[in-house]
């Protein structure tokens, strides 16, 4: 529950939240910065194994399941899952803190939003406001 990711920007940042934040600035230093995050977990235990930039979590899986098949662990390299995307920060950081949570995430995995676009407020009300159940409509006067 240490590591935690947090979207600025349009970019995903991930905070070790063990170091203190700097005296000067108020805030922590960030460990990664990327446009696009992946995951790589065990399929069948849902365990992570890496997260980070897709190419270097992707460079990782490839190599593990390479290894492991020299080695005869066929199903073991086989039950190595990446999946890269705009996730929502809550997802991601459930994935680090929940053991197993990413077997959960993979099945609702088509399910998700967008995970760098922000939810707009309901309560907006007025001419050509938003109305998430009805699209964009025009209000009466």
């Amino acid at each position: 529950m240490h590591l935690q990711y947090q979207l600025k920007a349009g970019s995903y940042y991930l905070y070790d939240m063990r170091e203190s934040p700097s005296a000067v600035t108020g805030e922590r230093r960030f460990k990664l910065k990327t446009d696009l995050l992946a995951i790589a977990f065990n399929q069948y235990t849902g365990e992570v194994h890496q997260h980070g930039t897709p190419s270097r979590i992707q460079s990782w899986a490839l190599n593990t399941r390479r290894r492991l098949r020299a080695a005869g662990q066929w199903q073991e390299a086989d039950d190595i899952v990446v999946v890269t995307g705009p996730f929502p920060v809550e997802e991601i950081n459930k994935c680090l803190w929940i053991k197993g949570y990413c077997r959960r995430l993979l099945q609702r995995l088509s399910k998700l939003p967008h995970g760098k676009l922000q939810a707009r407020p309901a309560s907006h009300t007025g001419y050509g406001s938003y109305n998430s159940q009805k699209g964009w409509q025009r209000q009466a006067a």
